[in-house]
């Protein structure tokens, strides 16, 4: 899909769509479902772990008997830990650890 821009901003005359975009396609009409995931929940224990020198935190699984913690994914705001709990279908409050 090509389109015309004017010289300014430093493009050509002809530039493809998926130049700018790198390449991905930015439109979705319908949002995405989110599928169910599950623990063990016997075994393990749903954790987020925050670091204290920088703020970050992942969400994931922490062994009840080992302490081994297994990552899921990078909580950025509200919303990550939103689509967590609803992966996971996950009720109560999530203990931090740091």
């Amino acid at each position: 899909m090509e389109c015309f821009f004017g010289r300014d901003r430093n493009m050509t005359e002809t530039t493809n769509w998926s130049d700018i975009y790198g390449g991905k396609i930015i439109m979705r009409l319908f949002k995405k479902k989110t599928k169910l995931q599950s623990y063990d929940e016997r075994n393990q224990k749903p954790v987020i772990k925050a670091s204290i020198c920088n703020g970050e935190q992942v969400a994931g699984f922490k062994d009840i008997h080992t302490g081994k913690f297994e990552e899921v994914m990078l909580i950025r705001n509200s919303e990550d830990l939103e689509k967590f709990k609803t992966m996971y279908d996950i009720q109560r409050e999530i203990e931090k650890e740091y």
